[in-house]
């Protein structure tokens, strides 16, 4: 242990110990911009500095040990002008109209500049005429950058994926996409962890709100929108609401006063995709030769295009079912509108997603099964919900209940946890434990794939059927070492889940922004806690999907149903591959 002195009060903090955690220890606050611990501790920025006595220089908090006698000052007159004069310098390189930023109220450098009082302009300008570039669902905004690279190192060490880099020498550095590519040329899983991670609005989702206005504003449109199961973990984070109070129909009420015409739940599809995914892996396990293995899940498109881009040799093993959010495009389009009586090209499908990658699944060129039109017409994630939320004032801390739709809004516990990792998992497994032996098992009977451990593994019997070896992983990083323990022949599994974004869709690149928070367990709680109070666990036992087939679809994997739910993942390519 280690004892010294900060602003006057004594502290012992165990030997490597940075300052910064040491402050943080008694409740000193020192400001940071582009500290993440354990992630990115650089000390870029030089706004975490402190004066320590003996010392002839500032010093950077966050990479700087304590020491035995340390006397540390953290506000004292020469740290407050120092980190005045790096603000400035940080604004001499950066876009000030905070009014046109998605991050103004929620901005990190805002925030400091306001806290020092940092009014009108200090330095010359010197942004670069760089033009930005909005052609994929993750947009990077070249004078917003404050370079503390965050971003580079979310990629490089958590997701594993190297797409960001420094580029430049000298005042010119800045962030790029590495190889000289754009954005579009890389293998981007579009995930959005750099999105959300950024403390700044240096990167950010394209903006579809504009779209979605235009459709609501359009007569001769019905517009249809669903909601993913992990936004209702996070969609009033912005209103500091409790999840119990703002649930999921108090958001159909807020929805539907924008002026939807309808307004579903993605749980519908996620129960319907276990429908299809856990038929599907029934069959192949029971004609294990025929297949290759493992089968991987297909509902995350991150992970579709990791795979695509990374191990492409893998894609056949790739369940050929459509995700949630393009089953629903899908069957919006053909057995809703059916019902309603009306062609589908006047149906606008809209989806409120916790992904960034989802904007780039709706756009692929083989989803638009049942009419020619994309499924899903435009993708917006939580965050651009809540902006749209407040455009048109609405307050959900004084909105009632509404329950979703009919039939597309009923869905189960099962469905809900799709948005936790292992969720997915645990929902295919109850299913695929009935349609084996034709009762259910303990709802919680699969507890072992859940948790926030970035890889989990487990094998559980199934009477009829064999013991059956699966695993679980969420983050690209943790993806990475367990597809290459599969390549190399030291693990077999049978069935593998697959979530680009650590912790599952709860933390996805499109959820609301907590700089320096990972939110993405307590998220995840809401959802199994919804789960366990559920009337319903099991996907197979959705009345309305059980309609569904009754009317429509006659039985899983079924020619109709191969036509709208399932997808050829061999149909479009990476930028990789020729």
């Amino acid at each position: 242990m280690v004892t010294l002195t900060i602003d006057r009060k004594t502290v012992t903090v165990p030997e490597g110990t940075t300052i910064l955690e040491a402050a943080r220890s008694i409740n000193q606050e020192i400001p940071t911009l582009c500290y993440l611990k354990g992630v990115n501790e650089i000390g870029a920025c030089r706004i975490c500095i402190v004066e320590v006595e003996g010392y002839e220089r500032l010093v950077p908090s966050c990479d700087n040990v304590v020491s035995e006698g340390m006397v540390v000052y953290t506000n004292s007159p020469r740290v407050r002008e120092a980190r005045r004069v790096n603000l400035r310098l940080l604004l001499s390189q950066h876009d000030t109209k905070c009014t046109q930023c998605t991050r103004s109220g929620n901005c990190t450098l805002q925030d400091l500049c306001n806290d020092y009082n940092l009014l009108g302009d200090h330095y010359i300008k010197d942004l670069r005429p760089t033009p930005d570039d909005f052609s994929t669902p993750v947009v990077r905004l070249e004078n917003r950058c404050i370079k503390c690279m965050r971003c580079i190192q979310i990629c490089d060490k958590v997701q594993d994926m190297n797409i960001w880099d420094l580029i430049g020498t000298g005042s010119r550095t800045t962030v790029g996409v590495a190889g000289h590519r754009t954005l579009a040329e890389s293998d981007c899983t579009f995930c959005g962890q750099c999105v959300t991670h950024c403390p700044v609005g240096g990167l950010q989702e394209h903006d579809d709100t504009g779209k979605v206005f235009d459709a609501l504003a359009d007569p001769n449109k019905i517009t249809v929108v669903q909601v993913a199961p992990a936004v209702r973990a996070a969609w009033a984070e912005h209103y500091r609401l409790d999840p119990k109070f703002a649930t999921a129909e108090r958001m159909v009420t807020g929805l539907k006063h924008m002026g939807f015409d309808y307004v579903f739940d993605t749980n519908f599809t996620a129960d319907l995709t276990i429908m299809e995914e856990g038929s599907e892996f029934v069959e192949r396990f029971a004609h294990k030769e025929r297949y290759a293995w493992p089968m991987f899940t297909s509902c995350c498109p991150g992970w579709v295009r990791f795979v695509k881009g990374q191990m492409p040799k893998y894609t056949a093993n790739l369940s050929s079912a459509k995700s949630p959010q393009q089953m629903f495009g899908a069957v919006a389009k053909s057995y809703f509108a059916e019902k309603l009586g009306v062609d589908p090209h006047r149906i606008f499908v809209v989806s409120i997603m916790p992904c960034t990658s989802k904007k780039s699944e709706a756009a692929l060129p083989t989803m638009n099964d049942v009419c020619g039109d994309p499924d899903v017409d435009v993708v917006l994630t939580t965050r651009e919900m809540v902006r749209m939320f407040r455009g048109e004032q609405v307050n959900p801390a004084t909105l009632p209940e509404t329950p979703f739709d009919s039939p597309l809004g009923t869905g189960t516990g099962a469905a809900v946890i799709f948005g936790a990792t292992g969720g997915v998992m645990d929902a295919a497994l109850r299913s695929a434990y009935y349609l084996v032996t034709g009762s259910n098992p303990d709802a919680d009977a699969f507890t072992n794939v859940r948790g926030m451990d970035g890889w989990k593994e487990a094998t559980f019997s199934i009477p009829g059927a064999g013991d059956v070896r699966v695993a679980v992983a969420s983050g690209l990083g943790n993806t990475r070492r367990l597809m290459n323990a599969i390549d190399a022949g030291e693990v077999e599994y049978d069935f593998v889940e697959i979530m680009a974004c650590p912790g599952g869709c709860a933390g996805g690149g499109g959820q609301p922004i907590h700089d320096g928070k990972e939110m993405a367990e307590s998220r995840g709680d809401v959802l199994w806690g919804l789960d366990k109070n559920a009337a319903i666990r099991f996907s197979h036992e959705n009345p309305d999907v059980l309609a569904l087939y009754s009317e429509f679809l006659k039985a899983p994997l079924s020619s109709k149903a191969h036509h709208l739910l399932h997808t050829d993942h061999e149909g479009w390519k990476m930028p990789n591959q020729k």
